[in-house]
């Protein structure tokens, strides 16, 4: 239970109204309730401001100037970046279940591996030769730590993650279950008819405070490394191929996929079931939007996208005949003969 004035103060947010409001929860502006606390963040609900029940509701200044003329009757917590602080205070309100330090006894662990007296290692984990789990690190049931694998101090796995071999994690890095880091890359080379594996001898290296989704997979290089340097955020069930590099604060939704060898700067944004072709480069500040295909590098900064609009498939049928003949169209207007 948190008072408005105690979040306030700790946040170092604006506040308006009763401070003394209690808060046990979260929701959001349409579903919170009494003792709740809700945020404002994007314009098109303020509207829901006149009927939230919640008691206490984040917003940017110019929404609590204006929160008496909407009909808001609760207690505002003024933000320059409403979501943000929402984020933070929302933490207070999550359980963390209590990790004991210790191994369970069902683990598996190599006499070369070295384990942190305060790390917890949960039931039928494994841990390869030469492996370390530093200080603070947890890992929850059924994971597999490989040879010459780190897991760095105060990082989790959650449940069920899988570090084949190679794999060092920096600090404070959670991965979700499912995921799996170090597996081969999709090396190979066409010898006398028939597919020839190219060993796969780097590793993937992981920096401080990134977090991994459920049941994504980061392969290792073939030579040098898999990089991704600190805070990136990938979503559930994104591929990352062998000896791409990530930049820092760089986040990635759901089902998205990165070829071999290409190079994401920092500070990018890549939508939903977006993909980019191999050994291309993307500076830094590019957003990407959900679906899109990278087919080469991007140099400047911005919005990209591909693909064509949602529309009736009568429409895109009709459309889709008519791609075929740009071409043909194009080299008409130009006067140049077909090829």
């Amino acid at each position: 239970m948190h008072t408005a004035t105690a979040l306030a103060e700790r946040f170092a947010l604006g506040l308006r109204g009763d401070g003394s409001v209690e808060i046990h929860g979260v929701g959001t502006l349409a579903g919170a309730g009494p003792g709740q606390l809700a945020f404002l963040a994007n314009p098109r609900y303020r509207p829901q401001l006149a009927d939230t029940r919640a008691s206490v509701v984040v917003m940017g200044e110019q929404d609590a100037d204006k929160s008496s003329e909407t009909g808001f009757a609760g207690v505002a917590l003024v933000a320059k970046d409403p979501y943000a602080a929402f984020a933070r205070m929302a933490a207070l309100f999550e359980p963390q279940p209590v990790r004991a330090p210790g191994i369970h006894p069902s683990c598996d662990i190599d006499p070369s591996a070295t384990v942190a007296d305060d790390a917890h290692v949960g039931a039928f984990t494994s841990i390869g030769a030469r492996s370390r789990i530093e200080s603070g690190a947890v890992l929850g049931p059924g994971c597999i730590v490989g040879d010459a694998c780190v897991v760095g101090a105060g990082s989790e796995l959650i449940a069920r993650v899988t570090l084949v071999t190679r794999v060092r994690l920096g600090h404070r890095v959670r991965i979700h279950p499912g995921a799996v880091l170090g597996a081969d890359g999709f090396g190979l080379a066409m010898d006398a008819g028939r597919w020839l594996k190219v060993p796969q001898l780097g590793g993937v290296v992981i920096g401080d405070d990134c977090e991994i989704g459920a049941n994504t997979t980061i392969d290792r290089g073939a030579i040098e490394d898999t990089v991704l340097e600190e805070d990136v955020r990938l979503d559930n069930q994104i591929q990352i191929g062998h000896n791409v590099r990530i930049g820092a604060h760089t986040a990635m939704a759901g089902c998205a996929a990165v070829a071999g060898s290409a190079k994401i700067g920092r500070y990018c944004l890549v939508g939903g079931a977006a993909g980019i072709l191999g050994h291309l480069e993307i500076c830094d500040r590019v957003v990407i939007t959900a679906m899109s295909l990278v087919s080469s590098s991007i140099r400047e900064p911005g919005e990209y996208s591909s693909g064509t609009g949602l529309m009736d498939n009568r429409s895109w049928r009709k459309n889709a005949a008519r791609f075929k003949q740009l071409d043909e169209l194009a080299r008409k207007i130009k006067g140049k003969p077909k090829q």
